[in-house]
């Protein structure tokens, strides 16, 4: 793979092309820094959670990691499991003493994040490279209690 933190990405295709399974989740895990960032591909439902949970679990900030940002470009589908695994990470990760933070949803993971509230939660960027350059902004982002400037 190249030293890019960004990699190119098919969008959402109507075959799979590009996916190595069509109704699949694929998951991978790179650190970059204080950064750990988790891709995530296919689908995000209650048959394939596990696998994102797998990579989620146990956050530590002993490896010189602060925030875990979950780059779901990739991710053409998401339901109420898929959301719940994202939620639960973002209070893990915060006990943990790191941020969890996502960047890039497709259109339709979006208005799941709206329709649910989840976006003012959880910190979502447009896509990596606005998370990855946000790097030294607020922990907690939109959910962090408001404190003096």
């Amino acid at each position: 793979m190249p030293g890019s933190a960004e990699q190119p990405r098919e969008p959402a295709g109507r075959d799979g092309a590009g996916e190595p399974e069509p109704d699949g989740l694929r998951v991978t895990v790179a650190d970059r820094g204080p950064d750990r960032i988790v891709s995530v591909a296919g689908e995000l439902d209650h048959d394939s959670a596990e696998l994102l949970c797998s990579a989620l679990a146990s956050p530590a900030p002993a490896d010189g990691i602060e925030r875990i940002v979950v780059d779901l470009a990739g991710l053409r589908f998401c339901d109420s499991t898929g959301l719940n695994v994202l939620l639960r990470a973002r209070l893990d990760a915060r006990a943990a003493g790191l941020r969890l933070e996502l960047a890039g949803p497709v259109p339709s993971v979006a208005r799941l994040f709206a329709i649910t509230g989840a976006d003012g939660v959880l910190r979502v960027h447009a896509d990596l490279g606005t998370a990855l350059a946000a790097s030294g902004e607020s922990p907690e982002g939109p959910a962090a209690p408001p404190g003096p400037r």
